[in-house]
C-alpha cells in the first residue's frame, strides 16, 4: 500500500516544546503556578454548578435512563497564538468554498464527477445524495451555511482536518458558554492577555442567514427550528434562537401556503424568509421525505424549490461530509479553486476498495475504523484500545458491509494541559472551528476546544466521556 503515513508516536505538547513553556503560554503558565489545587478546584466546582442552574446539558442517545448530562468544563484553556491562527483560518476558509461548490456541482454539472476525480456511486448511491435536488438553484449557490471543521494537531504539530460536519454541525453554544464562564471565574486573566471575542458570533450567524434570504425581502424573518425539547442540543437551540432574537419554532408551529412558508402567532400568520433547521433532511417535509415525520413542515421542499425559502444548511449538504467523500477535499480544492490545499487530510483507506480492505483488515489492532455515515464517536472501532473480542466482531461487520467503512492511522493528538481528579495532567485534544458562509466567509476565532478526559483516550466526544475547553486566539 503507498500511503502518506504520519509519525508513530509522535505527541505534540499544546504547552511546551522539549519541556520549555511555548512563548503562548508563559503568561498563562506563570498565573497558574501562583494558584494552589484548592482554589482550581473550588473555581471548577462553581463553574459546574453554574452549568446545571442554567441548564446547559446534553442527552445522550441510547441512554435506557434518558438522562440530561453536564458535559464537563475544564478551566485549563487551549491557547492558539495569531499567526498560527491566521494560517488555520485560511485552510478553513479554502476547504468550506471548496465544499461548497462542490455540493453546487454535484446538483448540477457535476463537472468533478464527468472529470473523473470522484467515482459516480460515491455521489448517486449515498444515502445523504438527494435527487430532489437536482437543478435546484438557492440562493447564492451556497449550501453549508454553517460548517463545523474537526481540527487535530499531529507530528510536530501540523494541523489535520479529521472530518467536515457540514449537515447540522452543533457545538458552538459551549463555545460561547465556556468563555462566559471564564471571564466570570478569572476577569484577571482577561485582563493580562489580548484574548480575541468569540461573543458576537450569534451576530455574525444572523448577519450570515440574512445574506442569503430569498429575494424580495427587506427585512428577511429567521427561525431557528428544532425537533423538540427531548432532542440532544435541544439547549444550543433554544439559546442561539434567544441570543439573535428570533423565534424557536418546531414543525406544528410553521405552515405552507400559495407557495409561501408561514409561521403561526398570536397576532396571526407570519411569513418565514430564512429557516436555520437543526433537523436533519429526512424529518422536514413528510410530503418529500419520510412519511411517518411529525417533525417537518408539508410542503416545505415545493417552497424550497421555488426559491420562495431558504433552508440553513441546505438539504442535500450531507453527502459532502460523509467520511467516503472526505478523502476527495484536496482533490475538490485543486479542481474548483486551482489551489494547493493550505490543511492536509488524514490518510485514509476507502474499505470499498479490495485492496484497502485487505490492509485494515490485516492491520484492525493499530487504526481507528468509522462508518462512512457515522457520528458522535458511534459506530468506530479504536484498534489500540479495543479488546481482541471487540475487534473480531468490527471485524465481521467490515467484511459483511465493506463499502460502509473508512480507516485511518491512530493519530497522537496533541496534548493540552487540563484539570482531573488527580491533579493537572495532559489530555488529547481536538477543535471545531465554526465557519459561516454567505455573502462572504466569517470565522470567529477559535472554536469548540474538546477534550479526551479518560488517560489515553483519543475519544474526545462528548457522547463518549468528552469535555470541553474555552479556545483563547491571542491577538
Amino acid at each position: 500500500m503507498n500511503m502518506p503515513q504520519i509519525q508513530a508516536g509522535a505527541l505534540y505538547d499544546e504547552m511546551r516544546a522539549d519541556g520549555v513553556v511555548r512563548a503562548h503560554y508563559r503568561g498563562f503558565h506563570s498565573w497558574l503556578e501562583s494558584q494552589s489545587a484548592d482554589a482550581i478546584a473550588a473555581k471548577r466546582a462553581e463553574a459546574d454548578l453554574t452549568f446545571h442552574r442554567v441548564g446547559i446539558t446534553f442527552a445522550v442517545y441510547g441512554d435506557d435512563q434518558g438522562i440530561e448530562r453536564l458535559i464537563p468544563f475544564d478551566i485549563i484553556p487551549r491557547i492558539v497564538p495569531a499567526a498560527e491562527w491566521r494560517e488555520l483560518e485560511a485552510g478553513l476558509r479554502q476547504r468550506v468554498n471548496a465544499l461548497n461548490r462542490f455540493i453546487h456541482d454535484i446538483y448540477h454539472g457535476q463537472s468533478i464527477v464527468k472529470a473523473g476525480l470522484i467515482p459516480p456511486e460515491h455521489i448517486f448511491c449515498n444515502a445523504q445524495y438527494r435527487p430532489e435536488m437536482q437543478g435546484i438553484d438557492v440562493a447564492g449557490d451556497i449550501y453549508a451555511h454553517v460548517a463545523g471543521i474537526d481540527v487535530v494537531r499531529a507530528d510536530e504539530g501540523e494541523f489535520y482536518v479529521l472530518e467536515d460536519n457540514l449537515r447540522v454541525p452543533s457545538g458552538v453554544s459551549y463555545m460561547l458558554e465556556n468563555r462566559k464562564m471564564m471571564m466570570r471565574l478569572f476577569p484577571e486573566l482577561f485582563a493580562r492577555n489580548k484574548v480575541a471575542p468569540v461573543a458576537h458570533y450569534p451576530d455574525l450567524l444572523l448577519e450570515n442567514l440574512r445574506s442569503v434570504a430569498p429575494s424580495g425581502g427587506r427585512d428577511p424573518a429567521v427561525v431557528v427550528m428544532t425537533p423538540g425539547m427531548h432532542n440532544a442540543a435541544y439547549f444550543e437551540h433554544a439559546f442561539l434562537a434567544q441570543q439573535m432574537g428570533v423565534e424557536l419554532v418546531e414543525g406544528k408551529d410553521l405552515f405552507v401556503d400559495d407557495e409561501q412558508v408561514f409561521m403561526r402567532t398570536t397576532r396571526g400568520p407570519k411569513r418565514v424568509d430564512i429557516i436555520y433547521r437543526r433537523i436533519d433532511d429526512d424529518f422536514l417535509d413528510p410530503l418529500a421525505f419520510r412519511l411517518d415525520s411529525s417533525l417537518g413542515v408539508p410542503g416545505l421542499l415545493s417552497v424550497y424549490r421555488a426559491g420562495r425559502v431558504t433552508l440553513s444548511n441546505a438539504i442535500g449538504t450531507g453527502v459532502a461530509d460523509d467520511k467516503s467523500v472526505y478523502p476527495y477535499v484536496p482533490d475538490m480544492i485543486k479542481f474548483y479553486l486551482d489551489e494547493k490545499p493550505l490543511l492536509r487530510n488524514v490518510p485514509t483507506w476507502q474499505c470499498r476498495k479490495k485492496e484497502h480492505l485487505n490492509h485494515v483488515l490485516a492491520h484492525l489492532g493499530e487504526l481507528v475504523v468509522k462508518e462512512t455515515h457515522g457520528a458522535g464517536g458511534y459506530g468506530m472501532l479504536v484498534g489500540p484500545a479495543a479488546t481482541r473480542a471487540e475487534i473480531e466482531t468490527f471485524r465481521a461487520c467490515l467484511c459483511a458491509r465493506p463499502d460502509a467503512y473508512i480507516a485511518q492511522p491512530t493519530l497522537a493528538l496533541s496534548a493540552c494541559p487540563t484539570f482531573v481528579e488527580s491533579g493537572i495532567a495532559p489530555r488529547h485534544i481536538d477543535l471545531r472551528p465554526f465557519v459561516l458562509s454567505g455573502k462572504s466567509i466569517t470565522i470567529v476565532p477559535g472554536g469548540l476546544t474538546r477534550v479526551a478526559l479518560r488517560e489515553g483516550s483519543l475519544v474526545v466526544n462528548s457522547s463518549q466521556g468528552g469535555g470541553t475547553k474555552d479556545t483563547w486566539v491571542l491577538e
